[in-house]
């Protein structure tokens, strides 16, 4: 045997699914970092209010949501290739096509409709998809991983939608987003398997039963192609999380962080920074460091999670961030000063950190359903972002500030850390009634 030969033996191929799927994430999140750098000069060219805007953020983030737990259930029944490659597609179209608006209403189309479903299918639970497939251990890393995958993404593309935004425009910064979206469609079409059992193989760290049978030559695939319509499946999941007390714990904790990352800081903390008199492209220029330590914060969190009580970790996650956003407004200025810094380092460390503690208590708690779980739990997370996306916006038209978001956003903040660390274990939520059942 070559040594070629040995080294591709000894590289799980769940780890090269698993490098692909960050790629993929990556390509996908060029959006995310669009809307606070782009709402400025759409604003300037077409005259719509911060409202209208915000209304198009929300359409988007709702969508994002709602398809998460529709995509999970599609990833079984078509595949996880498939879908994530049409995702792409979408998110791609959506944003070439905004060069064409010229009224208010084609902006909730294309932000809203096809960039929200586009988006939604490659949400974070494409991550704990992808873990709860591939890998029987470090699922808590490969999440921490894959969701900076999305921080990676704001942190290649937003300085360069900023520099393009400012000149020649906010076209070609809507281009470039759909570059990069397609660009990985390729990849994804010829190294994303849809389980273990496409390449023979078992999941990471699982070992076969009996060596030297049939059986241990491949591991059970993951049930894509599943009789049972997609749609069927996600709402039967949702019947059975709904009687489950944690459920509704990670739901109303993860509305509030969706809240206070998406809704707020992703989408108003530019518009809000340029209020101050500060360039939108030194604003941007701190969102790109927000990303540099949520990769770090992340992948950190997914380590954690291994290691340490999930709802403990989310209780002192939130709890920083709402201190965070307390003191925001007092370190808002035209300039950049050193408590900033300290801000943005802090915030990024907590961006999503929520993400790899969350996926594993839907996955400890629900079993088999975790990955379907974990989209409905983040559908919370997206409709938490578009209300504080829309509501922001409305409170900035109607004060001519954003004190009142900060502050608000805070509290809810320390509403989340109480609800995390009372979260209990919820006996027998393991066991899922078998798919088709009624």
């Amino acid at each position: 045997m070559s040594a070629t030969e040995t080294t591709r033996r000894r590289l799980h191929p769940a780890w090269i699914v698993a490098a692909v799927a960050f790629l993929a994430l990556v390509g996908a999140a060029g959006f995310r970092a669009a809307p606070g750098v782009l709402m400025v000069p759409l604003q300037q060219e077409f005259g719509w209010s911060t409202t209208v805007l915000s209304a198009a953020v929300s359409i988007n983030l709702v969508l994002f949501g709602l398809t998460a737990p529709f995509a999970a259930a599609l990833m079984e029944r078509f595949g996880i290739r498939t879908v994530t490659a049409t995702a792409l597609v979408m998110i791609g179209a959506g944003s070439a096509l905004t060069v064409l608006v010229t009224e208010s209403w084609q902006i909730l189309l294309t932000w809203g409709l096809l960039i929200g479903l586009g988006t939604g299918s490659m949400a974070l639970v494409f991550a704990a998809t992808i873990a709860n497939t591939w890998f029987s251990k470090s699922r808590g890393l490969v999440i921490g991983i894959l969701t900076a995958g999305s921080a990676a993404g704001q942190l290649v593309f937003l300085p360069f939608i900023a520099m393009l935004a400012q000149d020649p425009g906010w076209r070609q910064a809507s281009l470039l987003i759909a570059a990069g979206a397609l660009a990985v469609v390729p990849l994804v079409l010829k190294f994303l398997k849809n389980s273990p059992a496409d390449v023979g193989a078992l999941p990471y760290g699982e070992t076969a039963p009996e060596e030297g049978t049939a059986e241990s030559a491949a591991a059970p695939a993951v049930e894509s192609g599943r009789s049972s319509n997609a749609a069927v499946r996600a709402l039967q999941v949702l019947k059975r999380a709904s009687k489950v007390r944690t459920f509704w714990a990670l739901v109303a904790g993860f509305a509030i962080c969706g809240a206070t990352t998406n809704g707020l800081i992703g989408t108003h903390f530019i518009p809000s920074a340029h209020d101050h008199g500060m360039p939108e492209t030194t604003a941007a220029g701190l969102l790109a460091v927000v990303g540099i330590f949520d990769i770090l914060g992340t992948i950190a969190s997914g380590w954690l999670t291994d290691r340490y009580n999930p709802k403990i970790l989310l209780a002192v996650y939130y709890q920083f961030r709402g201190i965070g956003l307390l003191v925001l407004p007092l370190l808002l200025s035209a300039t950049v000063q050193p408590s900033m810094i300290v801000f943005v380092v802090i915030y990024g460390l907590d961006w999503v950190a929520t993400v790899p503690p969350t996926a594993a208590i839907c996955r400890k708690t629900f079993g088999a359903d975790g990955s379907v779980v974990f989209g409905w739990v983040f559908a919370a997370h997206q409709l938490g972002a578009a209300a504080a996306a829309l509501g922001a916006g409305a409170i900035r038209d109607a004060t001519g500030q954003y004190t009142y978001a900060w502050f608000g956003a805070a509290a809810m903040c320390t509403i989340a850390a109480v609800i995390s660390a009372t979260i209990r274990k919820d006996a027998g939520a393991k066991e899922p009634v078998p798919v088709g059942a009624a």
